[in-house]
């Protein structure tokens, strides 16, 4: 059994624990663990003083280690950690995601906080500690995620990234530069130098796993920083223009060709003859080593490689762009595509004028999935499906997402899959398809689920998009993240319905059939301002904050940011997760087995009402029956009646009776409906969930 780095963590806190007295404030739902009161100074901004060392270091000796089980090496996954026996019947190794509840987190924002309360976010402040998120402060979020439910933390790229043409005041984590080193940013400079980033890591992957949650990490295979550590042994894996030509360089315009067409082979044929197709393929060069290898060989080792590839070759990595045909977007500068193919695409080789040309960025040899060439780079493709096993062998992950993995290879996608099975049968993955339809495709690949559009349709409630989204999942072949917003999306707290709308949706997520709940980093406070502005965004999105706010027009994803933790109803949904825990818990089976489902319908309002019902047995019992009935109209009350015919045709009890479990509206009470017609009458407040018992 490895030595617990979560057990070293701690020691060096407490041992590096001084006499100094610290003004260092925490937001107080980091408090989720009953720290000693003695121990802290309350202010009226909602935040606490505490000492840095003795917090972190109580958090594990308070909350996390009474949790751990002897014998148990945390060390791995959970899955084999715990010696967990697969099912036989109708399991697929990664399938417990289908019971979970994610939280989605990026460590450098999610545990942000301006401690010393200069109104900035400090690198270093007055203490000589960053003020951004990092793993040994993420440890104090875990009580508060716990509360909420949650038992998988699904963490955007963790991986060392690189600043050259980076956006926003930090740059993207997705512009990776190292695929297996961590992002040395991530370091807590209160270890000091008695623990290492790995180690740091380590820790907090083990504090997950006492407390039974799991790790899942998102992979970005297809694309990578313009400024990579492979350039220097594998610059042939990578495309090249003249750096004298750079600010020329943008995707082809296609004539006679709509915005955002497919790549389908009829408008390749289109693309490969039109003029600016040429203009744009004829800027490509060889890579450096091919051009003269002599001269490659003495700069490789240059401290800044870029600059000195500039000076030496005049060339520059090729930014990526959209695998869309006339996508308005422009290129994006600070990530570049990986050379999958040592040829050209087998399907449009014979529309190119001459084979005799460096390698190309065009939208077929982007979408290796569709245009595969003769010629795989297997040195790229083994380096890149051992990036999981290598999470898997130093940390014990649990999971992966894989990023644009439906435009990979299919032969670069399946070595992904199965190598990282090879080392965890009951490893699970996330696939990033949007489209319910292409679920089919997604299972045949080897993933769990798919990400879906759920961010799209359930705010659309007055359009019954919402309505669609939540009946008609359950007969995709995978389950989907059962969502409102993404780290990419707008929030759901800054869309029409504000914050009650973030309320109903949440919970209704929880029970939500053939959905796995995703909650984004700080949707529990209703973060209103985006993390970043990709998918589904209006066009003042990035500015929905007060101008006045220190963080307006700020990005998450790219800025120094900090949620808005302090909310004056920062409380308010983790507190109704936490009560509605137990009744998710109890139906669990039911709600993750389809054929326990029944949806119920509304006569009036019928885009605005959800019902679902669920049951644990083949035949409903008395008392065996759960409820969730929403009126996802914020704005307004209505008086419902809603359709049970076929929930009353699968019961052998005509006159079952409820008890009111929840309501948003109200406490607990007998539930006075009897169930003995084939309709119901409800009345359900603005935004109103009600959970019933039978």
């Amino acid at each position: 059994m490895k030595q617990s780095n979560l057990k070293k963590l701690h020691d060096i806190l407490t041992n590096n624990h001084d006499e100094q007295i610290y003004n260092y404030t925490v937001p107080d739902i980091w408090n989720c663990f009953n720290y000693d009161p003695n121990k802290i100074i309350g202010l009226k901004s909602h935040e606490l003083v505490v000492d840095p060392y003795d917090f972190y270091a109580s958090v594990i000796q308070d909350y996390i280690l009474p949790n751990a089980k002897k014998d148990t090496d945390y060390t791995k996954s959970l899955s084999i950690a715990t010696e967990r026996k697969l099912p036989k019947r109708n399991y697929t190794g990664g399938d417990w995601i289908r019971e979970s509840v994610l939280y989605s987190t990026m460590i450098r924002a999610s545990a942000a906080w301006d401690h010393d309360r200069s109104e900035t976010l400090d690198t270093s402040n007055i203490y000589h500690m960053p003020e951004t998120g990092t793993f040994v402060k993420m440890l104090a979020l875990l009580p508060l995620l716990k509360k909420m439910g949650v038992d998988v933390v699904y963490m955007l790229p963790i991986s060392k990234f690189s600043l050259k043409d980076k956006k926003g005041d930090l740059g993207s984590p997705y512009g990776v530069s190292n695929f297996t080193e961590l992002d040395p940013n991530l370091k807590d400079p209160l270890t000091k130098d008695q623990m290492t980033l790995d180690e740091e890591f380590a820790a907090f992957v083990e504090a997950c796993h006492i407390l039974d949650m799991r790790i899942m990490i998102d992979i970005i295979p297809r694309t990578n920083s313009v400024e990579n550590d492979l350039i220097k042994d594998h610059p042939d894996w990578f495309y090249w223009i003249k750096a004298s030509e750079y600010d020329q360089y943008r995707s082809p315009k296609i004539k006679g060709i709509p915005e955002t067409a497919t790549p389908t082979i009829d408008m390749m044929e289109k693309v490969y003859n039109d003029a600016d197709t040429y203009r744009h393929i004829n800027m490509f060069q060889y890579d450096p080593k091919t051009q003269n290898e002599k001269l490659w060989n003495k700069i490789k080792h240059a401290h800044n490689l870029s600059a000195a590839i500039e000076q030496h070759f005049d060339l520059r990595i090729a930014p990526a762009f959209s695998d869309y045909i006339n996508d308005k977007q422009p290129p994006w500068t600070d990530v570049t595509f990986f050379r999958m193919y040592e040829d050209f695409p087998t399907a449009t080789k014979e529309f190119l004028d001459t084979t005799a040309r460096p390698p190309y960025i065009l939208f077929d040899t982007i979408k290796s999935n569709m245009y595969p060439g003769d010629k795989p780079n297997m040195k790229l493709w083994k380096k890149l499906a051992d990036v999981i096993p290598s999470f898997q062998r130093r940390f014990g992950i649990d999971g992966a997402r894989i990023d644009m993995g439906h435009a990979l290879p299919k032969e670069l996608l399946h070595m992904i899959i199965s190598n990282a099975k090879e080392n965890d049968q009951d490893f699970a993955f996330i696939a990033e398809e949007l489209q319910p339809q292409n679920a089919d495709k997604a299972k045949e690949n080897g993933y769990n689920m798919i990400i879906g559009n759920g961010f799209v349709m359930e705010p659309r409630v007055f359009e019954g998009k919402l309505k669609e989204f939540m009946y008609d999942s359950v007969n995709l072949p995978l389950p989907t993240f059962a969502n409102g917003e993404t780290h990419d999306t707008p929030r759901l707290a800054a869309r029409e319905g504000g914050e009650n709308l973030s309320k109903v949706l949440t919970i209704l997520n929880m029970f939500m059939p053939n959905g796995v709940p995703f909650i984004n980093s700080a949707q529990e406070v209703y973060e209103k301002q985006p993390m970043n502005t990709g998918l589904d965004c209006r066009d003042d999105e990035q500015y929905v904050l007060d101008p006045n706010d220190p963080f307006y027009g700020k990005l998450a994803l790219f800025d120094k940011y900090q949620f808005h933790y302090t909310n004056e109803r920062r409380w308010e949904l983790p507190d109704i997760l936490d009560y509605i825990k137990p009744f998710r818990k109890k139906y669990l089976k039911a709600i993750t087995n389809t054929d326990h489902f029944v949806p119920l319908y509304a006569v009036h309002h019928p885009n605005e009402f959800i019902g679902f019902a669920f049951y644990n047995k083949r035949k409903i019992a008395k008392e065996n029956v759960l409820l969730v009935l929403a009126n996802a109209n914020v704005h307004a009350e209505h008086y419902l009646r809603v359709n049970i015919h076929q929930l009353r045709e699968q019961s052998n009890n005509q006159e079952n009776k409820g008890k009111l479990l929840f309501s948003t509206h109200e406490g607990p009470r007998p539930f006075t409906q009897i169930f003995d017609h084939n309709t119901i009458d409800l009345h359900l407040g603005a935004g109103e969930v009600k959970i019933v018992e039978l």
